[in-house]
């Protein structure tokens, strides 16, 4: 009989796939943020430390509709205190399947093809989803930005190709990372997927351990035997050297074809100096292998962050100024119209102008908030005058995404200094370099020639407001 024990892994595995089902999308950043610090017994206060989110809004606001989400999804009562145990017999029962394998980005003679939703799209008649995490590839939601999708694809099928995804929160960077994935899958090429938020916080503390477990999560993905112990030799080697040669004499070795390896959140280790600027230089290491060593050009990889790079590193040894750097952009007009034909809105053309042009007026391109306006739109919770009314107020449908916002700009005191500054301004404010990077990655300020100002107006609104009553 199989141990009913849950890894860790195994629990995240479990719960998207059973939420997916469910709810036609995966879990998102914070979910599985909670989900590692309830497995490892944290408080709310302890998952905030490693994270950009408060405690407070952890506790009040995102835990109890995480758990509200898996007591639906699972059909009993989840809680913080039996999550563990709830999942454990959904996998004992199995319920829950492996999310099924996409179409491939190649026709039938090879060629790389255009996404289906690139050559032509109609409306479908399928129950909304809420607009909350990566776009599901079934998705008919999801808006090609061209030609960032086929020039990513084409770069990373280069032998020993790197991509680089930067964008701040909520701007699309996992949708994209998975779609890059799905569309170069095809016989002779495997794909891992790793999410950073997968590592605990302990990991993160050594280099040894945090390379051993980026090994043994790629193994695991591969479907390879665990062979670390073969090959690490403490002893004698660096933590570097020992990665290296697990992936060069074992698994690009035990593999048939390429390996395009997608490492998600990478940013999360620039908390953690003792481990970030050797793991960047391997990567950019491995990069550089594939020129001069040719089992290196069976490893491509496709990186994701939402911030600059804010700690001490070599250019010369940095995987974000080589390869094919990607800066995800807002949605265009253009864009923003083809969504509103996806969701069904019912407009004049006059209309379609001039409300379209009202709400990028307030939120700008932004994919996620776009999104949500047009997700409630549909369900007729609003109409187009209230929601743009009540926008940046307590009482709008952005209410929840602000308040997040907001409870950690309030633990973080140079965040809302900085924050304050940006606002108030009549043009664009100079900050400091750090506290730039941290709010460009938040996606609440944009970076200009002469400074940072406000994203959209909806932030400069809302957040004006909050800060003039703080301080």
């Amino acid at each position: 009989m199989e141990d009913p024990n849950l890894s860790f892994e195994d629990a995240i595995e479990v719960a998207d796939a059973a939420v997916f089902a469910s709810k036609g999308r995966h879990l998102t950043d914070v979910e599985m943020i909670i989900l590692r610090g309830s497995w490892q017994n944290q408080t709310y206060p302890e998952m905030a430390e490693n994270s950009d989110y408060a405690a407070n809004y952890l506790q009040r606001t995102a835990g109890p509709k995480l758990w509200v989400l898996l007591s639906e999804v699972l059909g009993e009562e989840v809680k913080k205190t039996n999550f563990r145990t709830a999942l454990e017999r959904l996998q004992g029962s199995r319920q829950y399947r492996r999310l099924p394998a996409q179409q491939s980005f190649f026709g039938a003679e090879g060629a790389i093809r255009e996404s289906p939703l690139q050559q032509t799209w109609s409306p479908i008649a399928t129950e909304l989803e809420f607009p909350e995490g990566p776009v599901a590839l079934d998705s008919p939601f999801y808006i090609e930005r061209p030609p960032i999708e086929s020039d990513c694809c084409l770069a990373i099928l280069q032998p020993g190709g790197l991509v680089s995804i930067k964008a701040p929160r909520h701007m699309g960077k996992t949708s994209l990372l998975n779609r890059i994935l799905d569309r170069v899958t095809a016989p002779g090429i495997r794909t891992v997927n790793l999410n950073l938020l997968l590592a605990e916080r302990g990991i993160l503390k050594n280099l040894d351990l945090f390379l051993r477990w980026f090994c043994q999560r790629i193994t695991r993905e591969l479907q390879l035997e665990n062979k670390l112990d073969e090959y690490w030799d403490e002893d004698i080697f660096s933590s570097n050297t020992n990665c290296t040669d697990y992936f060069e004499e074992y698994l690009l070795t035990e593999i048939e074809g390429q390996l395009i390896l997608g490492i998600d959140e990478v940013d999360r280790v620039f908390a953690h100096p003792q481990i970030a600027s050797d793991f960047l230089s391997l990567l950019r290491f491995w990069h550089e292998s594939a020129k001069e060593n040719g089992i290196w050009k069976k490893l491509s990889l496709v990186i994701a962050h939402s911030t600059e790079v804010y700690i001490d590193l070599d250019v010369n040894k940095s995987p974000f100024n080589v390869g094919l750097p990607v800066k995800l952009p807002e949605f265009t007009p253009a864009q923003v119209e083809d969504l509103a034909r996806r969701y069904e809105l019912e407009m004049s053309p006059e209309l379609t102008t001039q409300r379209l042009s009202a709400l990028q007026g307030m939120v700008g391109g932004h994919p996620y908030l776009i999104r949500l306006a047009f997700y409630h739109l549909r369900r007729q919770d609003v109409d187009w005058e209230e929601l743009l009314a009540k926008a940046s107020t307590d009482l709008g449908i952005y209410r929840q995404h602000l308040e997040g916002y907001w409870a950690t700009i309030q633990e973080h005191p140079e965040l809302k200094i900085a924050l304050k500054q940006a606002v108030l301004g009549t043009k664009p404010v100079p900050l400091e370099l750090r506290t730039t990077f941290k709010l460009v990655g938040m996606g609440l300020v944009k970076r200009l020639a002469n400074g940072v100002e406000p994203s959209c107006e909806l932030y400069r609104r809302y957040f004006l407001d909050k800060l003039r009553h703080d301080f």
